[in-house]
């Protein structure tokens, strides 16, 4: 559909006729079936990200990772079940960059209706995004081409750029919280963005952190949250200010120089008290004060503070390791065409790739990695060998790194392929990511299909194995699908690999999946049927069959 925003009209990919897109709502122990038509000119799956798709990896809905797309005029239904999950996740269009307006929030209720916190008076999905002028389509198609100069032209909040925009001086449309002094409200904050994570603050108020990711957290008082590309946070905000209205602001952060700079994008919502006056008694509407755009400090603060509401019975951290990885998260570069040798230091004769161990990963482009497995068909499509260690450590964190250099230019050539990598069922796994400096000092936000991890510890500067492990929170971590890993700092997350299939793992800022950022993890089927993953059910459409 058309929407016309900063004077421009822009045709967006929607669904339902709604931006963002339709909120699912269920209760923990419910099935959910929910049927795709495609009426887009372009193929399409829907992700149900941090929906844990217990033996139902069909259903993950990850493009030519567990299933081909819909074609354009195809059908799919997907259908799966949510289990001991309650909180907020979302859905989105998991393939090109549709997913900055094909999105919506996934709100799951607890069985019973009951909280570990007041319940509170109404709950509001605040869906963080990002508009684009640019067709999304093209925009894909121009970063696997190696162009990264595009950026979206405002931040929104719930579809919305809010009154800090304006064409030919009309300020653009906010969107409005209606509040009840006296009442308390759930915020799920929900980050779509293809490009960065927000700071998100309301003047005069404050925030208690509860959730995360689909579970509870230990309530965390703050002034602000911070919400990273996959991230869902849920907060409760308490309506005690005097009545009045009061700006909320979502502002994007950036790394800082000599990293590549990208405009600051903002938008500007309102809080909005009953029984106050339309212009606010005449009053500026106040505006909560915003770290700098690049000070993303503020950051690991906000991560590093939140803790798991612990659940002793299932929630227990596995104290013992099977399997220790080591994934450096960086930038390298290919050479154009069929060159072998290139000069590097991003010269126009390289194109710039995302690399994990230094292999940025090659994305199939017309088959299933999920049905080929399944099928014993892997010939040629993919290997098992993603290496649990880069292949020649270093300074990590050097920040000389960023800008081009004779260092740098060292360590910058890299590879594209197809690299898995396979576990056992039951397999007790570590991974420490580690963020770089090479090329750039990106935060890098993991998100991995089908599993929740626990968060042991995170970290700034390079991961010691001698002395970080001491940190490491076994008794009461977060429990979370997606991980911010700070910008040249590290993570430490561990899982069991209960959940046979195949699991995609990459970056959530989507120019980093389209890098190579990314990987999938084949876990092994389990000795019963009840541990192993069933056939594809009846209305699964194979590759070609739509």
């Amino acid at each position: 559909m058309n929407q016309t925003h900063l004077c421009n009209t822009t045709k967006i990919y929607v669904v339902n006729g709604q931006l963002p897109g339709p909120t699912i709502d269920i209760t923990d122990g419910d099935t959910v079936v929910v049927h795709v038509v495609n009426r887009l000119p372009h193929g399409l799956t829907i992700h149900w990200h941090g929906v844990r798709q217990m033996r139902s990896c069909w259903s993950d809905g990850a493009g030519f990772v567990t299933e081909c797309p819909i074609p354009p005029g195809g059908e799919h239904m997907y259908r799966f079940n949510v289990t001991d999950q309650v909180g907020t996740l979302w859905w989105h269009a998991h393939v090109t960059c549709l997913r900055a307006t094909v999105a919506g929030a996934f709100i799951i209720r607890p069985r019973g209706g009951r909280y570990p916190f007041p319940t509170p008076a109404k709950d509001v999905p605040i869906i963080i995004g990002e508009w684009w002028e640019l067709d999304l389509v093209e925009l894909d198609r121009r970063m696997h081409d190696g162009n990264f100069d595009d950026n979206p032209l405002s931040a929104t909040i719930n579809g919305k750029l809010g009154d800090l925009s304006n064409c030919s001086g009309k300020p653009e449309e906010s969107f409005v919280l209606d509040v009840v002094r006296g009442e308390t409200y759930l915020l799920r904050i929900v980050n779509t963005a293809l490009f960065s994570e927000y700071y998100f603050k309301v003047a005069g108020h404050t925030f208690t952190v509860v959730g995360a990711d689909g579970y509870y957290l230990t309530p965390y008082k703050t002034d602000m949250v911070t919400v990273a590309p996959g991230e869902a946070i849920d907060v409760l905000m308490a309506a005690d200010a005097p009545p009045a209205h009061y700006h909320m602001v979502a502002l994007a952060n950036q790394p800082p120089e000599p990293d590549p700079q990208i405009p600051g994008f903002v938008s500007r919502g309102l809080v909005r008290y009953a029984g106050s006056s339309h212009n606010n008694n005449g009053l500026p509407v106040p505006t909560p004060l915003m770290p700098s755009q690049h000070n993303t400090m503020p950051s690991y603060y906000f991560h590093s503070n939140l803790t798991g509401l612990a659940h002793p019975d299932r929630h227990r951290v596995p104290m013992h390791v099977d399997e220790r990885l080591f994934f450096t998260l960086g930038l390298g570069s290919i050479c154009r065409g069929t060159n072998k040798t290139c000069e590097r230091g991003r010269s126009p004769e390289t194109i710039v790739v995302a690399t994990m161990n230094n292999v940025s990963f090659r994305h199939p482009t017309n088959a299933s990695l999920l049905e080929r497995y399944y099928d014993g068909r892997t010939s040629g499509l993919y290997t098992e060998d993603l290496p649990d260690h880069p292949p020649h450590p270093y300074n990590y964190t050097d920040r000389s790194l960023i800008p081009p250099g004779p260092l740098e230019k060292a360590l910058e050539p890299t590879f594209k392929a197809t690299k898995l990598r396979r576990f056992r069922y039951n397999t007790s796994v570590e991974i420490i990511f580690q963020s770089t400096a090479l090329l750039q000092s990106d935060s890098n936000p993991m998100h991995l299909h089908g599993y929740d991890f626990f968060v042991l510890a995170t970290g700034l500067g390079n991961y010691n194995p001698k002395t970080d492990p001491k940190k490491f929170n076994y008794h009461n971590p977060q429990l979370r699908n997606t991980v911010q890993v700070p910008r040249t700092g590290w993570a430490a997350v561990r899982f069991v690999t209960d959940n046979p299939g195949m699991w995609y793992l990459h970056c959530h800022f989507e120019f980093h999946i389209i890098m190579g950022m990314a990987t999938a993890f084949i876990v092994e089927n389990g000795p019963t049927p009840e541990t192993s993953l069933p056939p594809p059910p009846p209305e699964f459409k194979r590759c070609g069959a739509n």
